[in-house]
């Protein structure tokens, strides 16, 4: 990709999954890497992985719930990385749970994780690429937040607000130069689906049917989605704003 070598990024969620595969992705264009995670030691083995391989990987510990703790880890990275480029916004949680079945202190976790946690990083590195007038912001939401999806209802709906929230700032800051997109994980295989198929009882039977649905014949990857995710951060992409983009094997198909 353009335009991605030398410059700083963020990810979030960078531990592990979709976020590391992400933060080993920019580091092989050339990035200096902050993997933000609130596992600390999850954080410093992938950020160790980019520094062993002659990179710059540096690993910060954060609950992004706390916007104090937030603002605080944004500093740093911009002191021993220097200004921040791009901002990847990797971080998802859920538990598979009917509606009717989960309870307001689960709802608040839910949307604490999944979009306030978004919130509280965004204003701040926003903020300072608005005064630089320049910077690429990237969101990973889901396709549960554009076909819905049984179990995920509050999950969905955060992400659901993730999309819109992100087209808004689009919109807002085009014209600061910043550009703001959305990526959409299908199925994929992460520690969330692992946790969700042994909870149901009949793993093998739910990664078949999974499977089945895919017309590419097959479950995501971690490794399918950083692509897209540097296509977005990159120069390639620079007359793109706004835009939502599924990574799904074409389960799901939109116009």
């Amino acid at each position: 990709m353009r335009g991605l070598k030398s410059k700083t990024v963020v990810v979030t969620g960078g531990g592990g999954g979709i976020g590391a595969a992400t933060c080993l992705r920019f580091a092989e264009e050339g990035a200096r890497v902050a993997v933000v995670d609130l596992n600390e030691a999850a954080a410093s083995k992938v950020a160790d992985q980019i520094n062993q391989l002659g990179g710059r990987g540096l690993a910060v510990a954060v609950n992004l719930i706390d916007a104090d703790a937030t603002q605080a880890a944004v500093e740093r990275i911009e002191a021993e990385l220097g200004p921040i480029d791009v901002l990847v916004n990797g971080v998802g949680w859920d538990v598979f749970t009917p509606f009717l079945k989960s309870d307001p202190d689960f709802w608040s976790k839910i949307i604490d994780i999944n979009l306030r946690g978004v919130l509280n990083i965004v204003h701040p590195v926003l903020s300072k690429m608005a005064e630089r007038r320049s910077g690429k912001i990237v969101s990973l939401a889901s396709d549960a937040a554009r076909g819905g999806s049984s179990g995920e209802s509050v999950y969905a709906a955060c992400k659901a607000g993730v999309i819109a929230f992100s087209k808004t700032i689009a919109r807002e800051h085009a014209r600061h130069g910043i550009s703001v997109n959305v990526v959409c994980p299908g199925v994929t295989e992460t520690a969330m689906l692992d946790a969700f198929m042994e909870a149901a009882g009949d793993k093998e039977k739910l990664r078949s049917a999974f499977t089945k649905a895919v017309p590419m014949g097959r479950l995501g990857q971690p490794g399918d989605l950083p692509g897209a995710i540097a296509f977005f951060a990159s120069d390639d992409a620079g007359f793109i704003t706004g835009q939502v983009m599924s990574v799904s094997g074409g389960l799901t198909m939109h116009g």
